[in-house]
């Protein structure tokens, strides 16, 4: 490569490489990035600082033959952003027609194309378009590489202070008070640090039921505008990140981080294999001991005792049983 910095290209059977644009030292071998043929290609994409794209990222937008974006004209403003061309053909793949999309896609791998899946922002798949055609090509035999880079969820975590070791990713938590409740009552038992995805309207809703469920004391961070000049970490307990959103609301995409359960809270809340006369025990003793009313300690009884799935025992039987009791 000459002095000019011009772009060099040499081929193989399955791959391209496409060498080190800028003038080098040639004291050290020349960089070279490998763009696969007839590969499907899923490509993280910076997810605010436009600096974290990749040298390959840069290549592959320039070279790919076809590619799947989310958001076309998020493509071409990054493409811009990053100072290379879009030369391949782009066609939007989002969640609404992935399925459909993913075929046709597969076909030009068949037939040698390189085939570039990027999401707006992050890697394709972790809650964003792209396991559609992921599964198609392990169903149809065809190769799929990643191009790793930026992630919200890895990110987070490692700013959050809290255990790394063993994680799970829980993505958005649902919009309904009353599934959110139930989602967040199969967690009790979760011994792992939870990541998950919140949006600036329903941050206040989301944080009243991550204290109702997990209580005031469990540790974790609130995560804010990742990479970008706003970025901001907040770390304490539930009941102190919760306060801080109601004084300081947090703007921008925000990623939750929470401590799993101890021994003890994982123990305490395992799920409950009472049955239902058991509970209406149970009902019958809170009632007399706490000078309640019976469908009062019914309710306290059913919230303490989740099933399984996360829903409440059904209280009606729970009652009736009660009944029987007492005739008895």
């Amino acid at each position: 490569m000459g002095d000019t910095g011009t772009m060099t290209m040499t081929s193989a059977d399955d791959v391209i490489e496409i060498t080190d644009p800028q003038p080098h030292d040639e004291s050290r071998p020349l960089a070279a990035v490998r763009i696969p043929v007839g590969t499907v290609v899923l490509a993280a994409t910076p997810i605010g600082n436009v600096f974290d794209a990749s040298e390959r990222l840069k290549a592959l937008i320039e070279h790919a033959d076809i590619i799947a974006a989310e958001d076309t004209r998020r493509l071409y403003d990054l493409a811009n952003r990053l100072g290379v061309h879009v030369n391949g053909r782009v066609i939007a793949y989002h969640d609404h027609n992935e399925r459909n999309k993913a075929d046709g896609l597969l076909d030009n791998v068949e037939t040698g194309a390189t085939v570039l899946v990027v999401s707006d922002a992050g890697m394709p798949t972790i809650n964003d378009p792209g396991l559609a055609i992921v599964r198609r090509a392990i169903e149809r035999g065809l190769p799929v590489t990643c191009a790793p880079g930026p992630s919200a969820v890895l990110d987070a975590l490692a700013l959050s202070g809290l255990p790394t070791d063993r994680f799970c990713y829980e993505g958005f938590l649902p919009r309904k008070h009353s599934e959110r409740m139930q989602h967040l009552r199969t967690l009790l038992p979760e011994r792992r640090t939870m990541v998950f995805y919140e949006t600036l309207h329903r941050i206040d809703d989301s944080m009243d039921d991550l204290l109702e469920a997990f209580g005031p004391n469990r540790r974790m961070a609130l995560c804010r505008e990742l990479t970008k000049d706003y970025e901001e970490v907040r770390r304490g307990t539930i009941i102190e990140i919760r306060d801080g959103v109601r004084s300081d609301p947090p703007r921008g995409e925000m990623v939750l981080v929470v401590a799993g359960a101890s021994d003890e809270e994982a123990t305490a809340a395992a799920p409950s294999t009472l049955s239902i006369e058991d509970l209406a025990r149970l009902a019958i003793d809170r009632a007399l001991e706490d000078g309640l009313r019976i469908k009062e300690a019914i309710s306290q009884v059913a919230e303490e005792h989740p099933l399984p799935d996360g829903t409440l025992p059904n209280r009606k039987q729970i009652y009736t049983a009660v009944l029987k009791l007492k005739q008895d």
